[in-house]
């Protein structure tokens, strides 16, 4: 198994985000159990390009202190919102012999959503634990909807395994 931890970064983590304290506690919470059952932590950051302000030496790009990686980590970059869109990342994932991806991050709606697909057409057996993706109001719909949505209807029994924490816990065992 492998956890994967995208875009948490710091121009788009903070109280805009549905349930902010309880997807940041969440998320440490599944980062520090992965570390305790050996479960390899690969971090995904999204670069909008130079000039945009979210790009590699702006702030906003960085990684939230929150959920910082260790020195160890690998830390891929990708510019569309599928992580798979970094060939590295991709080539990487599709030669483990242990097909289950962990998937944590922002924005629900966005690139967790594309991995999401994009994980389960390969072949990866997905699992998303409660309360650890997150997005923002949109026009269409208010974040909590947005939330429920993804993780209650549209990626259960299709794309994705959708287990409380603590059952995600324990598939790391």
């Amino acid at each position: 198994m492998v956890l994967l931890v995208i875009d948490i970064q710091k121009g788009i983590t903070d109280n805009r985000l549905y349930d902010f304290e309880g997807f940041i506690n969440n998320t440490k919470r599944i980062i520090a159990a992965a570390r305790e059952h050996n479960v390899e932590v690969i971090y995904v950051q999204h670069d909008d390009g130079p000039g945009t302000g979210f790009s590699v030496g702006d702030e906003a790009y960085e990684i939230a202190d929150q959920v910082a990686p260790e020195k160890t980590d690998k830390v891929y970059v990708k510019d569309i919102n599928s992580c798979f869109g970094n060939p590295e990342l991709s080539a990487y994932l599709q030669g483990l012999d242990d097909r289950r991806l962990m998937i944590v991050g922002l924005q629900t709606n966005f690139c967790i959503d594309a991995s999401v697909k994009s994980a389960f057409e390969k072949g990866f057996r997905v699992i998303i634990p409660e309360g650890t993706n997150s997005t923002f109001d949109n026009e269409y719909m208010d974040a909590g909807t947005t939330y429920r949505y993804y993780n209650e209807m549209m990626w259960p029994k299709r794309f994705a395994e959708c287990v409380s924490v603590d059952e995600a816990i324990s598939m790391m065992k």
